[in-house]
C-alpha cells in the first residue's frame, strides 16, 4: 500500500487543520490505521488508531478531545481533523497500517505540521 499524506501547514495556536491520506491499492480498506508522528529528534508518537471500517478509533492522551480519525474506503482515503493545536503537536504526520507503525519503512509520505506563534 502506497501512502501519501496532505493538508499539513504552519498554524498558529488554537488554530485547526485537517490532514488527509489517501491510499493507493485494495489493500487499504482491510487495514486497521494508524495516524503517527514524529518530531525533529524525535522517535514514533503513536496519535491514533482507527478500525477497518471506520467504526471506532483510539487516541493519545495527548490529542484526545483535540482530533478525530476518520476514514473513507470507497475514496482510499484517512482523515485526521486537528483542533485547538498545541506547540507540541510540531511534528512530521504520517500514516499506516496498525499492524506496521512502529517500522518506518511502511509510513507513507508524511505531511508537515508546524505550530507556531
Amino acid at each position: 500500500v502506497h501512502l501519501v499524506a496532505s493538508g499539513g501547514g504552519t498554524v498558529q495556536p488554537g488554530s485547526s487543520l485537517g490532514l488527509s491520506c489517501v491510499a493507493s491499492g485494495s489493500e487499504f480498506r482491510g487495514y486497521d490505521m494508524t495516524w503517527v508522528r514524529q518530531a525533529p529528534g524525535g522517535g514514533p508518537d503513536w496519535v491514533s488508531d482507527i478500525t477497518s471500517d471506520g467504526e471506532s478509533a483510539t487516541y493519545a492522551d495527548s490529542v484526545k478531545g483535540r482530533f478525530t480519525s476518520s476514514r473513507d474506503n470507497a475514496k482510499n482515503t484517512l482523515y485526521l481533523q486537528m483542533n485547538s493545536l498545541k506547540f507540541e503537536d510540531t511534528a512530521v504526520y504520517h500514516c499506516v497500517p496498525r499492524p506496521f507503525w512502529l517500522n518506518s519503512d511502511f509510513w507513507g509520505q508524511g505531511t508537515q505540521v508546524t505550530v507556531s506563534s
